[in-house]
């Protein structure tokens, strides 16, 4: 192996052995290097034949009583390089007078002249002198004016036959975010442009191309190797053509010195070669080997290497040898594991693009960042169009159609969607002044294909344009295509070569003579030594084609290529071709439904969208012949009936995408109506509809800021079915819910989705236990979890949960910064262990809140301890309704007057022994009946703890308290803390809370609880239970069927929280829950109606009562 020359600048190096000998002269070890690259120089400019009489002459050659001589044997095979090593091997500083004599000898006197001219004395300045860094200035101009040729003229979509543009003209910012992990992700594109579709509601890190390897957040050093993904057509190769005109245009990145783009196409080519990591770049970019540079260690350097998806085979980490010498030969796949391992050119930087499937290729240690190509957002799908179409009515016309039809606006995040969309529409509006535009993206493909060979008609066969575009030779070339894109597909092949067009009879030189579109439908990519690989422009393409060749083999020979029993005769009852057209659709259904990672999807939308006789009309021509409509209504209630057998999410909602290519709202329609109606929850869904919700929810403009479950169900079943809903919002709202164990478990899935927006969740008044915490837990370690504010109040937990929230807190990856478990009996023995993770310096908790959890003075104590060894994050601590003693307060108020510590909020108040019974009979309180408020159809016993309905009217004073017509009444005390009570009822009630201000007189439904916004209202009956809120009527199913049972109600007012129980034995069993913000006192009230001897009691709790703890009832009201 050779070792740098010292002081010479980065400069070609001479053999070791004369190295050795020169080290002690740095002038001498200079001018050996200049002859060297002179000698290069001139041996690379000679042709093949003059190089091999070059070789022949150096052979014999011989000075005069000198004895030095090559050995003929290794100049043998000897290249341009190999053959100045020999010679300075053998000839040292003699080497030019030996190059000059064999020049002139072989009458190459020009040449010779120019050498021997050349002076070798003096010594260079460290950086390689005057003369070194011209030869880089140079460089540097020479590679940056290529670059800008290379790179100044975009192809939008396809690689030559397309209108070139100018990449400064038509460039639109891309949406690129910062984050995420070099993972795989095995889901089929069209699911994670869906995904990524689905408007990210939070504010996300976002880079622009200008920033890119600058420090990220919180970081110091640059990034060294970014790595970017995205699915194919997203931008990321014009990410990299833009980056690098502007370094070449002196616009960014100035900073750089050199940067070398290459592709991995490109290197898939040389994979069975070797080369030096200095011999790849010069081979690639033979404006550094001009200038004689093969050191980049002095440079700024950044390398280029877009679409890892496409290098084959795939680099090897584990197994390729160490290598740190640049001029070491290797094969190319060894010197990029050693590139980016950093053991070559630790100082260069690297920027690798690819799609997510090969992301897991790299070690995750071997990247500094990775960011995420969105595509296109709304304002930039929009910045797009008005590029593209300088009219601006034209363009507002298109980007209105393109919002209405959810298809074509989830697929418009892709660029290359885009210009697909553009070179449609442009035409279409050409034909159609006023008519309707494609809506599907049947319709859109089809019409695309049309416009092709439309031009290939027009362009290259000298047609009309009113010529009929599909002529023999055009039908033949779709045949092709199309056995090429299943085939492929099939095979889950992307990149194809020209052995795979050869077998689908596609001859490649015909048709890149005659047909435009051919290129237009391909992108070819000629790498070095003419080998040759296609790939369409985008999959859609492909699965496009594959579609249509499936559903041509079919009508035209009776042939369903998804099966795989074939029955091949053209002699058929009409009723039979019918039956074996609907298993072919079904049979593309099942097969769609079976992939694990939905690579069917786009094929089976397109598939359906052909059977349409709409769009087989477009295909008039090219169609021979169609088949019956009814196939559509019979593929339609299939894929109704797939829906309703509880297929996955993501499953579901390509199904509805299905539907909607078949014309087909009617599910959505449904939904959309209860949608309208406001009482949505009020209904029971069909597994069907629950999917067309998600549907909707997904596809819906509105962002998903906030996701509100009891909006639909307050149940664990409608959490299951909405899940995909909950992984796309910023903010899940599943308080009171009815939620359990296995709803953890669904959620903790959630939160260790790769691409997951939540940041907040409430699951607060959920019965969760320890079990469910435990398992909400394994998606709280996952390093793809981002949930900053986690709220768990009272889901009845204990010590053992805060064991699994100490090990999520301590760990470097969490982002959790609010931590909410008030009213859980965790004890001092919880507070603990909980204080083993917040003693961590890891742990970034900012708000801590533990309100009503049976704290003392020792809880304190290990609080203030992990506080002392972790001072820095802690802001916000709450321990109201505890009992943390004289010493425990002294404690922490230490910790917040000490200026070192962070901790800003200490609530301690109320606090005192009271507060350490378990459960919520602990905020038990008096209600005392206001007499003022009763309705004459009430009456009052037992010290009027009770009321009834009576059919006979009491006498009751007049007041204007009182309500004058229902049969209502209200407590005498405005509730503005946290409060608890339990109540007895018989025959049909209401028990309810409300503003002083309701109306009392009259007949308006104003006055009845529950039926405005200023009063809440649970009503009891042998029927179910039922809540009331501003005339919005929720039913609560129980298992109780008894005409007369116990209730409790428990008010949080400061955090707006009103929750119903029904007790059972020593068991609270929620109802429902009610989060508001509460603006004035809260006054319980009650209501009885609709036959006498409806009853409602008041219950004393006394401390010996056994559910789940007893509160004198005499504790006032805080």
């Amino acid at each position: 192996m050779e070792a740098e020359l010292k002081h010479g600048g980065p400069f070609l190096h001479g053999p070791a052995e004369d190295r050795r000998e020169l080290h002690t002269e740095e002038d001498h070890v200079y001018n050996l290097r200049q002859m060297q690259v002179d000698i290069l120089n001139i041996l690379e400019h000679l042709q093949d034949e003059d190089f091999k009489r070059f070789k022949w002459h150096l052979r014999n050659y011989s000075i005069p009583q000198d004895p030095r001589s090559i050995r003929p044997c290794d100049l043998e095979k000897a290249d341009q390089m190999d053959t100045v090593d020999l010679m300075v091997r053998c000839y040292a500083k003699d080497s030019v007078q030996v190059a000059v004599s064999v020049l002139k000898t072989m009458q190459m006197n020009d040449l010779a002249e120019n050498l021997s001219k050349k002076n070798y004395t003096g010594k260079p300045n460290p950086v390689g002198g005057d003369r070194g860094q011209e030869l880089i200035d140079n460089c540097q101009r020479e590679l940056k004016s290529n670059l800008k040729k290379k790179f100044r003229c975009v192809f939008e979509g396809i690689a030559k036959a397309g209108k070139p543009s100018l990449l400064n003209e038509i460039y639109t910012e891309l949406y690129i975010t910062e984050g995420g992990t070099a993972e795989v992700n095995k889901e089929h594109e069209v699911r994670q442009t869906e995904t990524a579709s689905w408007k990210p509601p939070r504010p996300e890190t976002t880079i622009r191309q200008e920033n890119l390897f600058k420090a990220s957040v919180g970081g110091e050093e640059p990034i060294r190797t970014l790595m970017t993904r995205g699915v194919a057509g997203i931008g990321k190769t014009v990410l990299t053509q833009k980056f690098t005109l502007d370094w070449a245009e002196d616009k960014d990145h100035q900073n750089i010195q050199f940067t070398f783009p290459f592709t991995f196409k490109e290197l898939n080519v040389l994979r069975d070669k070797k080369f030096s990591l200095v011999e790849l770049v010069h081979h690639f970019f033979s404006e550094t080997k001009g200038a004689g540079i093969c050191s980049f260690e002095k440079f700024q350097v950044v390398f280029i290497f877009d679409g890892l998806d496409e290098f084959r085979p795939s680099l090897d980490f584990c197994n390729n040898e160490i290598l740190t010498d640049v001029t070491e030969s290797a094969s190319v796949n060894v010197l990029l594991t050693n590139l980016i391992r950093g053991k070559l050119l630790p100082s260069a930087r690297l920027w690798i693009t690819t799609r997510h499937a090969a992301a897991n290729q790299i070690p995750p240690e071997c990247v500094g960042m990775v960011t995420e190509v969105r595509g296109f957002n709304d304002p930039q799908k929009e910045e797009y169009f008005r590029k593209r179409f300088r009219d601006e009515e034209q363009a507002n016309r298109i980007i209105s159609h393109i919002k209405t039809s959810r298809s074509l606006h989830i697929m418009c995040h892709i660029p290359v969607f885009c210009w697909i969309t553009a070179t449609v529409l442009e035409q279409v509006l050409k034909i159609r002044e006023g008519g309707e535009l494609p809506k599907t993206l049947t319709e859109m493909y089809i019409h695309f294909l049309v416009v092709q060979f439309k031009t290939k008609n027009v362009k290259y066969d000298g047609g009309a344009e009113t010529d009929q575009q599909w002529s023999p030779e055009s039908k033949k070339m779709i045949e092709s295509l199309g056995k090429l894109a299943f085939d492929q597909l099939q095979k889950g092949n992307l990149i194809f070569y020209e052995s795979d067009l050869t077998e689908c009879g596609i001859n490649i030189r015909a048709a890149s003579v005659y047909s435009g579109v051919f290129t237009q439908i391909f992108r070819e990519e000629s790498g070095l030594y003419q080998d040759k690989m296609f790939c369409f422009v985008h999959l859609s393409v492909q699965e496009f084609l594959a579609a249509l060749h499936v559903h041509l083999t079919f009508i035209t020979f009776d042939v369903n290529l998804l099966s795989k029993e074939q029955t091949t005769s053209l002699v058929s009852k009409r009723f039979k071709a019918d039956l074996k057209q609907m298993r072919l659709y079904q049979s593309a259904v099942d097969e769609a439904l079976q992939s694990p990672n939905g690579h069917l999807d786009l094929f089976l939308r397109f598939l359906l969208g052909l059977s349409l006789e709409t769009n087989q009309t477009l295909l008039r021509g090219l169609l021979t012949q169609t088949r019956s409509p009814s196939h559509t209504n019979q593929a339609v209630q299939y894929i109704k009936k797939k829906i309703n057998e509880n297929v996955s999410p993501e499953k579901s909602i390509n199904l509805f995408h299905c539907l909607n290519e078949l014309n087909d709202d009617s599910l959505v329609d449904e939904i959309q109506k209860y949608l309208r109606s406001g009482h949505i929850s009020r209904y029971i869904l069909s597994p069907a509809q629950w999917s067309a919700l998600v549907f909707i929810l997904l596809s819906s403009e509105e962002d998903l800021e906030v996701f509100d479950l009891k909006k639909y169900s307050a149940s664990g079943e409608a959490l299951r079915r909405l899940l995909p809903v909950v992984k796309a919002s910023n903010k899940a709202l599943l308080s009171g819910c009815n939620l359990s164990e296995e709803s953890c478990e669904a959620l903790s899935s959630v939160l260790n989705y790769q691409s997951s927006s939540l940041r907040e969740l409430d699951l607060s008044t959920n019965v969760l236990e320890d079990s469910g915490v435990k398992l909400l837990s394994a998606g709280l370690e996952s390093s793809h979890c981002a949930l900053k504010t986690l709220r768990l109040s009272d889901c009845q937990l204990s010590e053992r949960s805060c064991e699994a929230l100490s090990s999520v807190v301590r760990l470097q990856s969490s982002s959790l910064g609010e931590l909410d478990l008030s009213n859980n009996d965790l004890q001092d023995s919880g507070v603990k262990l909980l204080s083993a993770g917040l003693e961590s310096p890891h742990c970034d908790l900012e708000t801590l809140r533990l309100s009503g959890c049976q704290i003392t003075e020792e809880g304190c104590a290990s609080l203030a301890s992990a506080l002392s060894s972790n001072p820095s994050h802690l802001r916000e601590l709450d321990l109201r309704y505890n009992h943390p003693g004289e010493s425990g307060v002294m404690l922490l108020s230490a910790v917040l007057e000490d200026p070192h510590w962070r901790l800003e909020t200490l609530r301690v108040e109320p606090a005192g022994v009271r507060w350490l019974r378990p459960g919520l009979r602990k905020y038990s309180c008096e209600l005392t009946i206001d007499t003022n408020t009763v309705n004459g159809k009430l009456k009052l016993s037992d010290n009027n703890r009770k009321v009834t309905y009576v059919v006979e009217y009491q006498s009751y004073p007049k007041h204007p308290d009182r309500f004058d017509n229902f049969p209502q009444l209200l407590c005498r005390t405005g509730l503005t803390g946290r409060c608890y009570w339990e109540v007895e009822w018989r025959g049909r009630v209401h028990v309810s809370v409300s503003y002083r201000g309701i109306k009392r007189k009259g007949f308006s439904s104003d006055c009845l609880f529950g039926e405005t916004d200023q009063s809440w209202s649970l009503r009891c009956s042998d029927e179910d239970y039922y809540v009331h809120h501003n005339k919005t009527v929720t039913r609560i199913t129980s298992s109780s069927s008894s005409s007369s049972g116990r209730v409790a109600v428990y008010v949080d007012c400061p955090a707006g929280s009103l929750s119903f129980y029904r007790v059972s034995s020593d068991t609270l069993i929620h109802l429902h829950t009610f989060s508001t913000t509460f603006t004035e006192p809260l006054y319980p009230g009650f209501m009885s109606r609709s036959g006498s001897g409806s009853s409602v009691s008041l219950c004393s709790l006394q401390e010996g009562d056994s559910l789940p703890g007893g509160e004198p009832s005499s504790l006032p009201t805080t």
